[in-house]
């Protein structure tokens, strides 16, 4: 029957005068070596040279490259039910309201209008594949989209341990399904817990599944799970282009090699200053690239609630430096980069700061990071692929009376994903040099924060609430955030240093996908 919905801290040695403490060698650009993962997994990086703005601009292309959509998750939905016989002055029948095949083709039709309404109010690329309705596991195998499937949605209405062994060993991430109000009520209802989970013990017993993954009738808590595991697809093994190579806050190199490998198998593609110095400057020598950089800078700074005040030559060649570094991820095949030293060896080759270009960047879908600060930027590219919606790097300061303050020189001004917020256009405040945007963030926005740790290990979450834009002598974009839990607490458990911050509540969402790394997820308030 089927139915087809159509690092353990190192001590802080040198002391910079601004808010990176860079690498001791400024142009180490080495990039780290192809190794093996566990399981067979791999992350890589891999050096981008020998370009040329030529090759890069295609003269038979002429739009901009575009930011590339997240990845579907591919869900395959499977129904395990009975139908027992009857049998004189003898218990015949498990608990549930599925004994029929009548009653299993009504659930299969029950089970694909409850798909066909998740996929249109899922706000993340999901794919349902054609629903399998068994009753033992053993009719898993005339089913070959199993293989392709990321996620197992299980209605657990009938069956046996065996059954639901077999699906937990083919190593998928899993979601179990039963039903109590929304009926037909479902056996495992009652024996997901002590039969399954714990396998007739006291303690959780299963690889890989827990009770978190575990739904009573709400599609709702089907949805944001798939939304959490639509968000780890597209974060595993991702691919980004690094200018300058890898970095970590105050980390030695090697430690955050061993992250960036261990947890999250990047792909990290390289690009050294000598070859982006290079690329920009054939790119500077393009006439028509000028031009449109210039006509864009202009119609960008003519948008409501935009106010320069830095110099409009910084702004025109920013654009210059967004087309470049759109390019190199076509190159590259991805949507996300980053600039290590980017306050100071850029600002000579493109006359301005990266500032301006990357918060153009997070605006127009891609994601893009200061720093490189691979600490930090995993975070980023989770709770930016679990949201849809851009994020925000910035430095944290000390928590104080329920608020702390937030801020950077590379804000998106498209929080939300599609509102420009009120913007002023300034210099970079630690260099008083380039294009940097100020931009006051939505009083009243309910914000995510992650604090990562240098590690790896335990990623600490606040929910807060923005309360104010302030204008201090710090980075342009700043941001208090009133938080619930005691700033005692909050002061005592903040681990590594920079913070990401977005849009909305996705605490539940990032739990959910961290525990698969895994990285304990430890929330505040």
């Amino acid at each position: 029957m089927s139915f087809q919905p159509s690092l353990e801290a190192s001590s802080l040695q040198h002391f910079h005068a601004h808010c990176c403490p860079c690498s001791h060698r400024e142009h180490d650009e080495t990039g780290i070596t192809r190794r093996a993962f566990l399981g067979g997994a791999a992350a890589t990086s891999a050096a981008l040279s020998g370009l040329t703005w030529t090759s890069l601009a295609q003269a038979d292309d002429a739009d901009l490259p575009a930011a590339p959509p997240r990845k579907s998750l591919k869900v395959k939905p499977i129904l395990v039910y009975s139908t027992p016989t009857r049998r004189p002055q003898t218990s015949w029948r498990n608990w549930g309201g599925i004994e029929t095949e009548e009653q299993a083709q009504a659930e299969v039709a029950k089970i694909g209008q409850e798909l066909a309404e998740l996929r249109t109010n899922a706000d993340f690329p999901v794919e349902f594949l054609p629903l399998a309705a068994v009753k033992s596991a053993r009719e898993l195998a005339a089913h070959q989209d199993i293989e392709s499937a990321d996620t197992l949605l299980v209605y657990a209405a009938g069956g046996g341990n065996g059954d639901y062994n077999a699906i937990g060993n083919l190593g998928k991430n899993t979601i179990i399904f039963v039903r109590y109000k929304s009926g037909p009520v479902y056996l495992w209802y009652e024996i997901v817990s002590p039969r399954y989970l714990r396998q007739h013990t006291d303690e959780l017993a299963v690889k890989g599944i827990d009770n978190q993954d575990v739904v009573v009738d709400s599609q709702d808590e089907i949805l944001w799970r798939l939304r959490s595991l639509g968000g780890l697809k597209n974060t595993v093994g991702k691919r980004i282009v690094a200018i300058g190579g890898l970095a970590g806050w105050a980390q030695p190199k090697e430690a955050v090699e061993q992250l960036v490998q261990d947890r999250w198998k990047l792909d990290v593609q390289t690009v050294g200053y000598d070859d982006l110095g290079k690329l920009i400057r054939e790119a500077r020598a393009d006439q028509e690239l000028v031009k449109r950089s210039k006509a864009r800078a202009a119609k960008y700074l003519a948008q409501p609630q935009t106010v320069l005040e830095t110099e409009k030559t910084y702004v025109e060649n920013a654009f210059v430096l967004d087309e470049v570094f759109r390019r190199l991820m076509r190159e590259a095949d991805c949507g996300a980069i980053t600039v290590n030293h980017c306050m100071g060896t850029i600002m000579p080759m493109s006359e301005t700061t990266a500032c301006m270009t990357l918060s153009l960047l997070n605006d127009a879908g891609f994601l893009a990071f200061c720093e490189s600060d691979f600490v930090v930027i995993p975070s980023g590219l989770l709770l930016a692929d679990i949201s849809g919606l851009p994020v925000f790097l910035n430095d944290p300061t000390y928590p104080h009376d329920g608020i702390i303050t937030l801020a950077h020189c590379t804000a998106p001004r498209k929080m939300d994903g599609k509102t420009l917020e009120p913007t002023r256009i300034m210099t970079h405040f630690e260099s008083d040099y380039g294009a940097a945007p100020k931009v006051d963030m939505r009083v009243g926005q309910v914000v995510t924060n992650i604090i990562p740790d240098f590690k790896a290990e335990r990623w600490v979450g606040l929910r807060g609430e923005i309360v104010e834009n302030p204008f201090l002598p710090i980075c342009r974009s700043q941001i208090d955030i009133r938080f619930h839990c005691d700033s005692q607490l909050l002061a005592d458990r903040m681990p590594g240093f920079h913070w990401m911050t977005g849009y909305g509540d996705y605490m539940r969402e990032l739990g959910y996908a961290l525990k698969r790394i895994p990285i304990t997820w430890e929330v505040l308030g």
